[in-house]
């Protein structure tokens, strides 16, 4: 797609997006939430089909020879897929945040000041070869009355519309435009850098998802406000008081990062508490989740996933 296409493309979706946040920032809590109910229940009626997508996408990421942690990352199954429903379920469970006073005060004169939480306007979301996200901002996005265009990595590609599919029916069923949620139809990079540098008029702010490289082009490029994020690690602190040989058992936090190397879940490091310090560690544990987490930041790091 030449950089002219791309420009039109990308102009339509912002404009779009502009009309439906106008919309979505009177919609009442309870029509927002019937969407994202609705969308739940797309997303179990075609888990047949999500799931042959989501093949599509891990035989072409297997092709392209991508690492096992991002392979892992990429496929769904039916029990993630259920956790994917469950989680838009919870979104739609959470209190509406819209119209929530988050300060009050008043003047000396009498004159009452409140701070009232209203929606950004619409958000633009870029993330890497996690379809799962596609559902998460979507949902997220929706329940705080902003519109959203999503750009996911190429690598999820049929997975991702097939989530987004899910999301915009549940905006039908609710009778909201389906502009509320947008995905980019494309996933030619040029996307990203228009995203980036030629959408100020449409978006209000910009979010990266996804690896260090990521954020630094999206901090660096964007002509918009940027949510980013640093690299950080989940800690597991160990009481004195607490039954020592927990950390090892199989249903321990921790003992996801030793099964999938998922640094956004995982608990990359066991903390004892100084008073505890003389006490011998469970070094195998230490060591091999100190490796686990190496391996999941040089994975999040890696080039290839920026798209």
């Amino acid at each position: 797609m030449d950089a002219r296409r791309i420009g039109e493309l990308m102009e339509e979706l912002g404009r779009a997006a502009t009309e439906a946040a106008a919309v979505l920032a009177l919609v009442p809590g309870v029509q927002k939430n019937a969407a994202l109910v609705a969308a739940a229940q797309a997303v179990r009626a075609r888990a047949a089909g999500i799931l042959a997508a989501n093949e599509r996408d891990v035989a072409a990421a297997r092709a392209r020879h991508l690492s096992g942690p991002r392979l892992e990352r990429l496929r769904l199954d039916e029990r993630r897929l259920e956790s994917l429903a469950a989680g838009i379920d919870a979104v739609a469970g959470l209190a509406d945040p819209i119209g929530r006073v988050v300060a009050e005060w008043q003047r000396p004169n009498g004159l009452r000041i409140q701070r009232v939480a209203v929606p950004l306007g619409v958000i633009g979301i870029i993330y890497e070869s996690r379809p799962n996200v596609t559902a998460d901002a979507g949902a997220l996005c929706l329940k705080s009355g902003n519109a959203c265009i999503l750009r996911g990595g190429s690598e999820s590609e049929h997975s991702s519309a097939a989530l987004h599919e899910c999301l915009t029916s549940g905006l039908a069923a609710a009778g909201l435009p389906a502009a509320c949620i947008q995905l980019v139809p494309t996933s030619d990079r040029a996307a990203v850098g228009y995203m980036l540098a030629g959408m100020s008029e449409y978006l209000d702010v910009i979010v990266p998802r996804g690896g260090r490289s990521l954020v630094e082009r999206v901090q660096k490029e964007a002509r918009v406000p940027v949510i980013g994020h640093l690299e950080g690690n989940c800690h597991v602190y160990i009481d004195r008081d607490a039954t020592r040989r927990y950390p090892e058992r199989q249903d321990a936090p921790h003992r996801h990062l030793r099964r999938s190397r998922d640094a956004a879940r995982g608990c990359g490091m066991r903390r004892d508490p100084p008073a505890a310090a003389h006490q011998r560690p469970a070094g195998g544990w230490l060591r091999g989740a100190r490796r686990c987490d190496r391996a999941a930041r040089r994975s999040a790091r890696a080039p290839g996933e920026r798209g």
